[in-house]
This record gives C-alpha cells, sequence and structure tokens, in this order.
C-alpha cells in the first residue's frame, strides 16, 4: 500500500466524519427546524433563517451531526473541532482529493478496508523516529521503487470460483 496514500486515506478517516456528512447528503425526507431538540437547534442556530432552503439530505446530515456532537464527551470534542478546522484550511482541490481518496476507500472490499485500518494502527503504533524514518524512505524511493513496494503490498487476488469453473 502506498505509504502516502494511507497517510491521507488516515487524515481522511480523522478529518471526514462532519464534511463528509454535511458535503455528501444521502437524499431523503427534509427535517423541519421545529422537530429538532433545543440542544439540536442552539448548535444548529446559525443555519436557521436558511434552514427551509437546504436540501433534505443537508437537513439530515446536519441534524445527525448535532445528534453525533452531543453524544461525544469533551475529549472527542475537542478533536472533532481540531479536524472539522483542518477540513476548513484545505484548499478547495485538496477537499476534492480528499473526497476521491474516501470515496475510493470504500469502493475497496471490506477484507481491504480492514487491511488498510490495521495497516494505519501499526503505523500509528510506531514512535515518532520511526515513523519519520518510513516517511523519509519512501520520499527517497524512485517512482519505480515506490510502485515495486505498492505491488508487494497489494493482497494477492485469488480468482472467483466461477472463474477457476471456467478454465
Amino acid at each position: 500500500m502506498n505509504l502516502r496514500l494511507i497517510w491521507t486515506l488516515a487524515a481522511w478517516l480523522a478529518i471526514a466524519p462532519m464534511p463528509a456528512a454535511a458535503g455528501n447528503p444521502e437524499p431523503g425526507p427534509g427535517v423541519a427546524w421545529e422537530s429538532l431538540t433545543g440542544e439540536q437547534q442552539e448548535l444548529l442556530a446559525g443555519q436557521r433563517e436558511q434552514w427551509n432552503a437546504l436540501p433534505p439530505g443537508r437537513q439530515q446530515a446536519m441534524a445527525m451531526g448535532a445528534e453525533r456532537w452531543q453524544s461525544m464527551n469533551p475529549g472527542q470534542r475537542a478533536k472533532a473541532r481540531e479536524r472539522w478546522k483542518k477540513w476548513q484550511n484545505l484548499t478547495p482541490q485538496q477537499r476534492q482529493a480528499l473526497r476521491e481518496r474516501w470515496q475510493r476507500f470504500h469502493e475497496l472490499t471490506p477484507e481491504d478496508r480492514e487491511t488498510l485500518r490495521e495497516r494505519y494502527r501499526r503505523f500509528q503504533s510506531l514512535s515518532d523516529q520511526q515513523r519519520e524514518a518510513l516517511r523519509e524512505r519512501w520520499r527517497q524511493m524512485t517512482p519505480e521503487q515506490r510502485q515495486r513496494a505498492i505491488d508487494r503490498r497489494q493482497p494477492q487476488r485469488r480468482p472467483a470460483p466461477s472463474d477457476r469453473s471456467s478454465r
């Protein structure tokens, strides 16, 4: 797996929950402002004036985000604020690139997603010095060396049973 991709996906996983839900709403019925709890209305007060003009999926995403926010402890809220600030500081091109990488992540098989998560957990368990050494090693590689490293890390796909029977 491409170390840069791992970092990017890791970053996306860190910042994705709030903006992804707000930026890519699922279609469905809207949420009436009056149906929000008092706490949700307080959190979303800045949206009150244009609430009815928002697409229904966006309303749903924002209501769910407010609900999720209420269920967080102070430490989780601090991390969420940090992720949101990072997201806001990205350029539109960086945001689009992260959305595309997020989409590719979700197109992976569940096994490949779990493999990626496990690799990220292992990477995170390394010391700062070990992580920096890996980053430096990656930076020093030629494009061909990087591709060979990626290819070595790719899971070996077995043909599906229907593929084997047709041989």
